[in-house]
């Protein structure tokens, strides 16, 4: 089985955020913010991980919702990020 960008993120989350609890689905459509699974903190956590697990840069400016709000949005993001620098 292929791990996906998504599969890794969603690991992360589970394992970092969720402490290993498994039991609460996290969709690639799940806004992250609005159900309280990350907070400020947990936002420059995920930058550092998307960061040095991906090898992409995140401005400042491009930690917004729309980047990092779920899990989707995160990948969608990081593709850009990859595409923009091939």
């Amino acid at each position: 089985m292929t791990e996906t960008t998504q599969d890794t993120i969603r690991a992360f989350i589970i394992d970092n955020f969720l402490f290993g609890d498994t039991s609460q689905v996290v969709a690639d459509d799940t806004s992250l913010i609005d159900n309280n699974l990350v907070d400020s903190t947990g936002v420059l956590e995920l930058v550092f991980f998307l960061e040095t697990t991906f090898g992409i840069s995140v401005a400042d400016t491009e930690i917004v919702p729309d980047n990092l709000d779920s899990i989707g949005s995160m990948a969608a993001y990081i593709e850009t990020k990859r595409r923009a620098a091939a």
